[in-house]
């Protein structure tokens, strides 16, 4: 029987202590890379390469402005044709998955870092993580947080600043703190 690593802790949703060793050299690893590729414009050659060093996986047509950051890299998997302006932050503890075709405005915030409500695993330094879905064709407006363990459906969209506590269903659109449907108003005649 194999002992459970902290990283599998980390991506499992179990407790673990994020100054195990390993996940410190995981973090060194991404921050150098993330080093290498916020000093980059576009059309730079490696660009590309770094990207498809650093994240999980990564479709074709994928646009990340720098600067961009990130805890692991690993965890976080994008699809095809998706647009990330400056500035977003991808704490990927747990995975993050991006469906294809979603627009990501600036300063987007997609958090899958947790900390105990327990005092006393806190003073441990325990933390733990879930994991954020986000299908396809969404759209998440400048300055939005997704916060652990959320799912986006298709063709939703979040709007600017909203801070996003639970599912989205698919096409609703959610604004707000924490982000509510927001409901639209018929024309009048």
């Amino acid at each position: 029987m194999t002992d459970e690593t902290a990283r599998d802790k980390m991506t499992s949703g179990a407790l673990y202590y994020p100054g195990d060793a390993g996940l410190v050299a995981d973090r060194k690893r991404a921050q150098a890379l993330l080093r290498d590729y916020n000093v980059t414009i576009l059309g730079d050659p490696g660009r590309v390469a770094i990207l498809s060093s650093l994240l999980g996986t990564m479709g074709e047509k994928v646009a990340i402005r720098a600067p961009f950051y990130v805890d692991y890299g690993y965890n976080i998997h994008i699809g095809t044709g998706v647009f990330l302006n400056y500035g977003c932050y991808l704490l990927d503890a747990a995975p993050i998955l991006i469906g294809d075709g979603c627009d990501i405005g600036p300063y987007v915030q997609l958090l899958t870092a947790d900390h105990p409500r327990d005092p006393e695993a806190r003073r441990q330094e325990l933390e733990s993580a879930r994991g954020i879905t986000i299908g396809r064709d969404v759209w998440l407006g400048a300055g939005a947080i997704l916060l652990p363990g959320v799912t986006v459906g298709d063709d939703a969209i979040v709007g600017a600043g909203a801070v996003v506590t639970r599912d989205v269903p698919a096409g609703v659109t959610v604004g707000g703190n924490p982000a509510r449907p927001l409901v639209r108003r018929q024309a009048t005649d």
